[in-house]
């Protein structure tokens, strides 16, 4: 039970990491992309880039605000 926590905690560690917002904010736009691709037919690979601009900078605020 000890090794599968570990393992567990270690996901969660590596997935979420520091902030959870930038993890949810992923999940969430990689669930839009897959909605936006089955609709339309298109590659709308700009959805994960349009994402990436906007967290990122958030994040980096947050850490810095709370450093």
């Amino acid at each position: 039970m000890a090794k599968l926590r570990a393992f567990l905690a270690f996901w969660y560690d590596f997935i979420v990491g520091d902030d959870w917002r930038v993890a949810v904010t992923v999940a969430a736009t990689l669930a839009v992309t897959v909605v936006v691709d089955r609709l339309t037919g298109t590659a709308p690979w700009w959805i994960m880039v349009a994402a990436v601009v906007l967290a990122l900078p958030a994040s980096v605020d947050r850490a810095i605000r709370k450093a």
